[in-house]
Order: structure tokens, then C-alpha cells, then sequence
């Protein structure tokens, strides 16, 4: 295979390359999520589990599963050496010279399970395509995709979090499903729920893909399901690994009676519809509606300018508001518009099996679907539908037009995280870096194909450029700035959102008209 001896030196220094930008952005600004790390650092370590999920001295309280809160108990343990300060609660806002230098290097060190996670996934890519330069192999191509994600760099290395490590189990888990290694598979998903719930996001894509291809253990000759060959054994082991991870994750707590406490902490409904940065999705568009509609009633005197509360969306916070023209959103209306919005997806995954490629299609437009139309969604959960995709986008033209509309306005969407001045040229040259090099590598591994965008799409990735220039430099220089601070988050949201909706439109549209052939019905 590609990833045969002789081509592992070039993976091994691609992991070395990124390890030591990595290390290199260790002084660079960090967001309060260090704070939040540190403090549940602090908690796991300094108090007895049945307090984990209660304590609430600083505000950014323990909200991840339980596996989370071992992992950092783990971590708690070698952090002690470097400064035990930052294991007392009450040191709120603690950041000593140590305390960064530990932080930051358990976020690179756990990174080694995203390069093992890339590597298993390299291995899976079909080497049909056959390079004479080792730059234009397939497997190389999708591992600086993955390995040098412009997204997981500043989200992990500067914003700070460690969605390397948890990405690392989701791709390993991706992985041992396309080398039909289903059980292995099975855990490491199961596992990975308990370390952080939003992956329930990409939940049915799982359940759907592993019913169908492991429960059920034979197709008839048209690729249509032979119900006969149903395993209920098969069926049992998977219910067991689920029973017995959520058992070791959840048991402790339903022990001490807390499993109502945990799960308040993990689904907080009261933060309201959208994050205190838009993420770029449907409701940013539905937001930028009301507001475009309010300032349209007010001018033509439809509304009563009195009675509306005044930036109640554009105030930057994380809270519950009330749309002023547009019916106000529910957390079980996003829920019903994300399940409307995963179903056909679901079913294409059933009704049209095409192997491992038609699970990872599921899997990203159900992680695009939940993106779209959840509730409070992170702008950085983008990355779940993005690193997947990557894999499809050597596989196919198709799919790799897609990516690159996908990758350049989700990262782009990303910028607003990351707003001193410092890391302004660090942002940009990553940024230019990692696309100029995602859309020259795909251009070439392609080229005998039709161009991967049309004139429309490239005109809309072009216009980011002028948006940058505006937000970073104009706009600030204007006196709109005091008045108006966020505009340029909104504008940043609400362009980026036409593209994202756009690329899962033509996703969809490409999943539910594609055609089986012969031999993939066989599989």
C-alpha cells in the first residue's frame, strides 16, 4: 500500500513540521478556554468526584462528559510538577509562565493520536492513482490536509482546546471502519462520545452505517438489504460496547444519584440560540433577516421603535434573545429542523450503500446538517464536517470542489476567534499557506478532470479578500466603530454562512443523485 515503508519518512516529517509550528505558537494569545482547562484542571485534581459536576467558584464550570474530566484528572497529576498553583480553585485567572508552558504542551503532546489517527486513515486511501512525485500521491496530498489543517492549528495551538486528541479518536474510529475492524470502530466512537457530546452530532451516521454493514452481513444481487442475513450476535457485541463504555463513563455518578446534575451541566439551554461569535449557519442568515427587516419597519414606521431593545443580537453576548420581526426560535424547533435536515442523508446511507465512501458522505452532512440548524453552535464545530471531508476530496472531483468552498469560508469563519493584532499576520499567512496549497494540490491531482469550480463559485472565495481588508483595516479606522463594534463579526458570519449553505446544498444535491454502479451494489 502507499504507506509502505518507503513512504514513511516523508509522513514522519510532515508530523515533525507541524509539531514544531506547534511549538512555536506556544507564547502566542490564548482565549478564556485556557482559563476553562486550567480551572477543570483544578477541580478533578483538588476535589472529590461527587463535587466535579456541582463546584462552581469561577463561572467556566465542568460541562464535558465524564471521560473529559478523567482526562484531565490524568493531566492534573503531571501538571503538578510544573506549578501547583494552578490546581488551587480559587486561583481564578491563573496564568504563571509554567502554567502556559504545561497547557500548551498537553495539547501538542496529545496530538500524537490525530498524527497515529492520520496515518491509519492514509493507509485506507485506494493508491489507484499512481504518481511518479511523491507531492502528487493521494495519501500525501490527504495528509497535510488533515495533519496541517489551518482550522485545528489556531483553534487547538492559539485559541486553545484539544480538539487534535478528540478529532484523533474520531478519525482513528473512521479508520478501523473502512478496514471493516466494525467492533474497534464501534468503541472508539462510543468512547468518544463520553469525552465530548457535540459528536453525538455525527451519531446517526454511525448507528445507520454499522446496522447496515455489520448487523446486516449480506446484500442481495440488486445491493438491496437481505434481511435474512441479519446477526443478532453481531448486533448484541455492538449494544454491549455501548452499554459498558456509557456504564464506565456514567456509573460513578448514578452511583451518588448526580446523572440529572451531569447532564444540566452537559445540554445548558438557557445560553440561547446563536454563540456569543455567530457561527456562520442558517440562523445567522435568519438573524441578519430580523435585522435587516427591524431597520426596514422602523424606517418605513411598521414598528414602534420604543418597544425594541436595542443590539439585541449584535451585543457579542452569550444569551437569550427575542427575534423582533421573525417568530423567535426554540430549542426544539433547531431540533427538528437538524433531524428534517439529517434524514435524507440517512437514508441515502441505507437505501444506497456504497461502502466506507458513502459512510464518510453521511457523516459530514450530518455533521453540516447539526451545524446548520442547532442550537448555541460554536463556529468551530465547522471543523467536524471539514476534516472529514478532507478524505473525500482526493477521492473524487466532485467532492474536492466542494471541500474547497467548504474549507476556505468555514476557516475563514474562524478568524473573528482570534482578534488582536498580534496574531493578525499569523492568521493570514496560515490561512494563505493552507489554501493556496489545498487548491494547488487538488488542482493537480485532478487536472485531466473538468475545473473543480465554476466562475461564480471562484468570484465568492475571491470576495473574502476585500471582506478581510474591510474588517481588519478600514472599519476600524471609521467612526461606525464606536457605534456599531460589531459589524464586522456580522458581515464575517453572514457571508460565510452563504457559502457553507451553499456547499451543503451542493453535497446533498451530489449524495442524492448519484448513481450506483454495478460493482458497488455488489459490495
Amino acid at each position: 500500500r502507499a504507506m509502505a515503508a518507503g513512504g514513511r519518512g516523508w509522513f514522519r516529517a510532515l508530523a515533525f513540521g507541524v509539531s514544531f509550528l506547534k511549538c512555536l505558537l506556544i507564547p502566542a494569545y490564548y482565549s478564556t478556554d485556557f482559563e476553562v482547562h486550567r480551572n477543570w484542571l483544578a477541580i478533578t485534581h483538588s476535589l472529590p468526584l461527587s463535587q466535579w459536576y456541582y463546584e462552581a467558584t469561577s463561572e467556566w464550570t465542568l460541562d464535558y462528559p465524564p471521560f473529559f474530566a478523567w482526562f484531565e484528572y490524568a493531566l492534573s497529576h503531571i501538571a503538578k510538577y510544573f506549578d501547583p498553583q494552578m490546581l488551587v480553585v480559587e486561583n481564578l485567572n491563573y496564568a504563571s509562565r509554567a502554567t502556559i508552558f504545561f497547557q500548551r504542551l498537553s495539547v501538542i503532546f496529545t496530538d500524537t493520536l490525530f498524527i497515529y489517527a492520520v496515518h491509519e486513515c492514509c493507509r485506507c486511501v485506494n493508491g489507484k492513482r499512481a504518481a511518479k512525485d511523491i507531492l502528487e500521491k493521494p495519501t500525501f496530498i490527504l495528509a497535510v490536509l488533515l495533519l496541517w489543517n489551518f482550522g485545528l492549528l489556531i483553534v487547538d495551538h492559539i485559541h486553545f482546546q484539544y480538539n487534535g486528541f478528540l478529532f484523533g479518536l474520531m478519525l482513528l474510529s473512521v479508520a478501523r471502519l473502512c478496514q471493516k475492524r466494525y467492533l474497534e470502530g464501534a468503541l472508539l466512537f462510543a468512547v468518544l462520545l463520553h469525552f465530548k457530546h457535540i459528536y453525538m452530532y455525527v451519531a446517526p451516521a454511525y448507528g445507520v452505517y454499522l446496522l447496515r454493514s455489520y448487523c446486516f452481513t449480506a446484500n442481495n444481487a440488486d445491493g438491496s438489504l437481505k434481511w435474512r442475513s441479519f446477526s443478532f450476535l453481531h448486533l448484541t457485541l455492538l449494544v454491549l460496547i455501548v452499554c459498558l463504555v456509557s456504564a464506565l463513563s456514567l456509573g460513578p455518578f448514578l452511583v451518588l444519584g448526580q446523572l440529572p446534575q451531569v447532564i444540566s451541566r452537559l445540554f445548558p439551554f438557557k445560553r440561547g440560540l446563536c454563540h456569543a461569535y455567530w457561527a456562520p449557519n442558517f440562523w445567522a442568515l435568519y438573524n441578519a433577516m430580523d435585522k435587516a427587516l427591524t431597520i426596514l419597519g422602523l424606517k418605513c414606521n411598521f414598528l414602534d421603535g420604543t418597544k425594541i431593545p436595542k443590539a439585541s443580537m449584535t451585543g457579542g453576548l452569550v444569551q437569550e434573545f427575542q427575534h423582533t420581526v421573525l417568530p423567535s426560535v426554540t430549542p426544539l424547533a433547531t431540533l427538528i429542523c437538524t433531524f428534517i435536515a439529517i434524514l435524507p442523508s440517512v437514508f441515502c446511507l441505507w437505501f444506497k450503500p456504497q461502502g466506507p465512501r458513502g459512510f464518510l458522505q453521511c457523516l459530514v452532512l450530518c455533521a453540516l446538517s447539526s451545524f446548520m440548524f442547532g442550537w448555541h453552535v460554536h463556529e468551530k464545530a465547522i471543523l467536524l464536517a471539514i476534516l472529514p471531508l478532507s478524505l473525500l476530496s482526493i477521492q473524487r472531483a466532485r467532492d474536492a470542489g466542494i471541500y474547497l468552498i467548504l474549507a476556505t469560508t468555514g476557516h475563514f469563519s474562524l478568524f473573528p476567534l482570534l482578534f488582536t493584532p498580534p496574531e493578525l499576520p499569523i492568521k493570514i499567512l496560515l490561512m494563505l499557506l493552507f489554501t493556496v496549497y489545498s487548491f494547488s494540490s487538488l488542482k493537480s491531482l485532478f487536472r485531466r478532470e473538468k475545473p473543480l469550480l465554476n466562475w461564480l463559485e471562484t468570484i465568492y472565495l475571491i470576495q473574502l479578500v476585500p471582506l478581510e481588508i474591510f474588517c481588519e483595516i478600514i472599519f476600524p479606522l471609521t467612526p461606525w466603530k464606536r457605534h456599531f463594534p460589531f459589524v464586522p463579526l456580522l458581515l464575517t458570519s453572514v457571508y460565510c454562512a452563504l457559502g457553507i449553505t451553499y456547499a451543503w446544498l451542493k453535497l446533498y444535491i451530489s449524495v442524492l443523485t448519484e448513481r450506483i454502479s454495478v460493482r458497488q451494489k455488489a459490495e
